[in-house]
């Protein structure tokens, strides 16, 4: 764990970048909070809020970047340092994660960098890249290598051992889970595997047969992997094998139908759960305020067969399903196993001119049982900002961090796009008490912030 002041000094330059004095000395403050040796920030500087309603992009004039900041600990000294790095918000939370040892940042690109003349959402490019970022060095993170991928990436998971990064990808013609070694700083052969070919087909007359992966997470065991499908409200898990030093996969037991819009999930660390974070979007609507459900999200949760079981008889039930609020996207599990966490929108992505346009969105924390899979909501916690999406627990669980891609117009920078911080208070079983969240601040960082990974 980082030191209190080591962790001041870390920010220091970051945050004098983009807040004033004064705000920056409290967020300091903020920062000696969170126990980890290195924090990472993926920001998109191509889209701002309302993009989604009107298809524009940011002005140019404002002078945003695609982005990654880190913020680590190296050598005994405390350094920070920001690299140029393509991604999209249009993609899941998790097209960002560390290795273990917080040695490697990985990023995927749903969308392309913005061209001189694009100005409109129409005008990206499909992203079709894999980035591997070094950060042994933790003052300049430098990209050390490319993978090119099939088009229109959504999400990333790395595997435990931090050898291998799975992706997957919706092309107009397949979803593909794709499996890339990596190994000093170095990408190897992309295996490419075609959902239909695993079984993973539906009969709409859609791209793809209507299939969409949205998610892909390693198990702790690294054996496995789970894929949500989210346009057909299922889960399904593969076992990950080797065929002659190549990776291979095959269905781990049953798919299991959770709730609406599965857009996200992960492995509780015990590998016994997966849990599904299910936005509830309607996929035919012809707007944003179609699109975007007035009925809150929900937490699915699926008891996972014994890792021993043949493939071909695992069976996967699910167990539990609660609700958290409106528009949730990221979700978090604590390092304990016994809190869960959802970022919940709300109605931040709306232009203020409508009429479901809200300043606050919230974070849903849940208990969750780790024998039994149950699961219940404990509250809501309100925070002013647009599009937060993604959100981790800090290496002990003592602290939620929240991104919060930009502020209102009319908000000041302890409002402003960064990390919304809350400490998690345990609560006490013996005497009744309850865990909850207190919000004690924000950690200004640039335009686009939305999803943050910690390595201990």
């Amino acid at each position: 764990m980082i030191s209190s002041t080591f962790r001041r000094f870390a920010l220091a330059a970051v945050l004098s970048a983009f807040v004033p004095p004064v705000v920056a000395a409290q967020s300091l403050d903020l920062a000696g909070r969170i126990s980890a040796s290195r924090i990472a920030v993926i920001s998109d500087g191509d889209f701002v809020a309302q993009t989604y309603a009107t298809g524009q992009l940011a002005p140019r004039e404002a002078g945003f970047r695609d982005m990654l900041t880190i913020v680590s600990i190296v050598d005994g000294k405390v350094v920070t340092g920001t690299v140029p790095v393509s991604n999209s918000v249009t993609a899941a939370p998790e097209i960002l994660q560390l290795t273990a040892d917080g040695q490697t940042a990985f990023v995927t690109e749903r969308l392309g960098e913005r061209s001189d003349e694009g100005d409109t959402v129409r005008d990206l490019p499909p992203g079709k890249r894999l980035f591997g970022i070094d950060l042994s060095d933790g003052a300049a993170p430098r990209l050390a290598d490319t993978a090119e991928i099939a088009a229109f990436p959504e999400a990333l998971s790395v595997s435990p051992d931090g050898r291998h990064v799975a992706v997957v990808s919706n092309t107009p013609e397949a979803s593909f889970v794709q499996i890339i070694g990596y190994a000093e700083g170095r990408f190897g052969s992309v295996t490419r595997f075609n959902l239909a070919d695993l079984g993973i087909t539906g009969p709409a007359s859609t791209p793809r047969g209507g299939v969409t992966a949205t998610n892909v997470h390693w198990h702790p065991n690294g054996r496995f992997i789970a894929v949500n499908i989210n346009s057909q409200n299922r889960v399904a898990f593969f076992e990950v094998t080797d065929a002659n030093g190549a990776p291979d996969l095959r269905p781990w037991g049953n798919s299991v139908e959770v709730g609406a819009d599965p857009f996200v999930g992960r492995f509780t660390p015990d590998g016994r759960h997966y849990l599904t974070s299910n936005w509830g979007r309607n996929f035919v609507a012809a707007d944003l305020e179609g699109r975007i459900p007035e009925t809150p999200s929900t937490v699915s949760v699926v008891q996972l067969a014994a890792p021993k079981a043949p493939a071909d008889a695992a069976r996967h039930r699910l167990v539990a399903r609660t609700e958290t609020d409106l528009s949730a996207e990221g979700i978090a599990i604590s390092p304990d196993g016994r809190l869960v966490a959802t970022v919940n929108m709300r109605g931040t992505a709306f232009p203020p001119a409508s009429a479901r346009f809200q300043r606050h969105a919230t974070v849903t924390l849940l208990s969750f049982d780790p024998a039994t899979g149950g699961i219940v909501k404990i509250a809501d916690y309100p925070f002013e900002g647009s599009l937060p999406e993604g959100g981790s627990f800090d290496r002990t669980g003592d602290n939620f961090l929240a991104t919060v891609f930009q502020g209102h117009a009319d908000a000041g920078p302890e409002t402003g796009a960064g990390l919304e911080v809350f400490r998690v208070v345990k609560g006490d079983a013996a005497s009744g008490e309850r865990p909850s969240l207190e919000r004690i601040g924000r950690i200004p960082l640039t335009h686009g912030a939305h999803h943050v990974d910690l390595a201990g």
